[in-house]
């Protein structure tokens, strides 16, 4: 399963690109422009503070993710310019997309003492610029976000603007609950770094094994997290296609947007794990109680069935890994739809949640709950929710079944979170049975996803495509949501895929298990280690 071999590791990626990085610093240096802010000091009118300042953003082991440099911006002086027409003209050899009518009128004015032409070039245009020799036309440096790691984590960290204020993500916190400092030139930020609980070694890994997953099954995107489960600490979140934080303007169409939070989505048959956890701590079953599932549901104009029906009634452990529509849709009608209702409140997948990166998309529950929408609620159908904050309300029922609430930032108290309980410890326990239940049983749907001696644990999720009026016939997002290891479950993986198509000789199957399954194996391959986890010999049921 490991494919790491001929591979960079993740360290060696990111000496690269750091050096790369250093390199474009370099340029800066031995650029013939004066570096001084004092350039500006003959203008007449006040000039403002022009940029902000900010702390680099780290990861939790202080590797850097994003930094302050000097960047060289053009302005103009129309009272020293001799030849507007010869200044505009010249300047668009250089910067062919200036608006050079807007900039011919500014320049009409002879009291315009300061007139911005372009803010933060690179090195190499500032230099053909300055080369050009023109009167009127001087540079002031500011201060400008770099990322090193290039798209890595760039949903997260969000971005910038032109001032170097922080507009989304994580650049956005730190405007509002670190600070940043307005500066007159490009002075250095003084704070201490922010430091996030992502961990770049495993997110190189989660974003390795998402591109690969999405280029075997020709996924139109796929999302994936790694979360701590006693911490709530987010190890690695991404979202695909990438977003370059240093670009944010070329990706700000919905095909780039922040699946993990910034969307809402029905995830089907994970749900169940909600569910099932709902029916044990309520006394309304028990792992050996039986339901006769050999017959659909009607549920309004729809017809519950399941994917391989049985001809024989099931054990609710076996409702769970033969992933049986019809079996958790009778433990939701069992609870009935005020109980199911309270319990998706109380394990937190009903009400917005909020991130240090931002707010996640408001919940999409159904407009009232009755017989209808308790039963397809039951295995993840009519309620959507943000990928994040299913993982989190998973983690809370493997967490002893106390409340998890997920973070980005490093936390320096080793101790597991204090949170609220769900559900009892024996319901946690029994869930995370189940879950390797699915994985190394024959019948199981996550078969895919094992790691021999990591005792992973999983639940499948194949979901139709909701579309107005119904679902698509078509499309599907499959996901798959571990954890690791069982026996003391300490982390979570959730993978989804969007519009996976089938592999050759598949059938035309594309579920969660021939394709989410799969990706979750080779990532927990990758990072088990690197998370510290022993490989252990175990028992089927660890």
């Amino acid at each position: 399963m490991d494919r790491s071999a001929g591979r960079l590791s993740e360290r060696a990626v990111y000496a690269v690109l750091f050096a790369a990085f250093a390199g474009v610093t370099a340029q800066l240096l031995v650029l013939a422009i004066p570096r001084r802010a004092d350039v500006t000091l003959a203008i007449s009118e006040p000039i403002a503070a022009t940029s902000f300042s900010r702390p680099d953003i780290v990861d939790r082991n202080g590797r850097l993710l994003a930094t302050d440099l000097e960047a060289p911006s053009i302005f103009a002086d129309a009272g020293l310019v001799l030849d507007r027409d010869e200044v505009v003209e010249k300047l668009l050899t250089v910067l062919p997309d200036l608006n050079g009518d807007q900039l011919l009128r500014d320049l009409s004015d002879k009291n315009r003492r300061f007139i911005w032409v372009r803010r933060g070039v690179s090195p190499g245009v500032a230099q053909k610029v300055h080369d050009l020799g023109l009167p009127g036309i001087s540079f002031r440096y500011e201060l400008k976000r770099a990322y090193p790691g290039g798209k890595l984590a760039g949903h997260l960290l969000g971005y910038t603007d032109v001032d170097n204020r922080g507009v989304k993500g994580i650049e956005r916190y730190i405007d509002e609950k670190v600070g940043v400092d307005p500066v007159h030139s490009a002075v250095l930020s003084s704070r201490p770094p922010v430091r996030l609980s992502i961990d770049i070694g495993v997110q190189h890994a989660l974003e390795d094994e998402l591109d690969d997953g999405a280029r075997r099954y020709k996924s139109e995107g796929a999302a994936g997290i790694v979360l701590n489960i006693k911490t709530g600490e987010v190890l690695a979140s991404a979202s695909l296609p990438r977003v370059d934080p240093a670009w944010p303007l070329l990706t700000l169409d919905d095909k780039h947007a922040d699946r993990i939070s910034g969307g809402t989505y029905e995830l089907g048959s994970v749900f169940k794990t909600l569910t099932l956890a709902m029916a044990f701590d309520e006394g309304l079953a028990k792992p050996d109680t039986l339901l006769d599932v050999r017959e659909p549901l009607e549920a309004g104009r729809f017809t519950v069935k399941d994917f391989h029906p049985s001809n024989r009634p099931l054990t609710v452990t076996e409702v769970y890994t033969h992933s049986s529509n019809v079996g958790a849709a009778m433990l939701g009608l069992e609870a009935g739809p005020e109980k199911l209702a309270t319990f998706l409140k109380k394990v937190g997948v009903t009400e917005q949640m909020t991130t240090e990166a931002g707010p996640l998309a408001t919940p999409q529950l159904p407009p009232r709950w009755n017989r209808v929408s308790t039963i397809t609620a039951s295995f993840g159908h009519g309620i959507a929710v943000a990928p994040l904050q299913f993982a989190a309300a998973a983690a809370t029922i493997l967490n002893n079944g106390k409340t998890v609430r997920p973070t980005f930032l490093r936390k320096f108290d080793a101790g597991a979170a204090d949170g609220k309980a769900v559900v009892t410890p024996d319901t946690s326990r029994l869930m995370a049975t189940l879950m390797r239940l699915n994985v190394v049983n024959k019948d199981g749907t996550g078969g895919k996803a094992d790691v021999p001696g990591y005792r992973v644990g999983g639940k499948t999720g194949t979901a139709d495509v909701a579309a107005k009026g119904g679902y698509t016939s078509n499309s599907v997002i499959t996901s798959f949501l571990a954890t690791f290891p069982t026996d003391d479950p300490q982390y979570l993986t959730f993978v989804i895929l969007f519009e996976p198509k089938a592999l050759e000789g598949a059938r035309g199957y594309r579920t969660a298990g021939l394709n989410a399954a799969p990706v979750t194996g080779e990532l927990i391959a990758r990072i088990a280690a690197q998370l510290g986890v022993a490989p252990q010999t175990v028992t089927a049921t660890q």
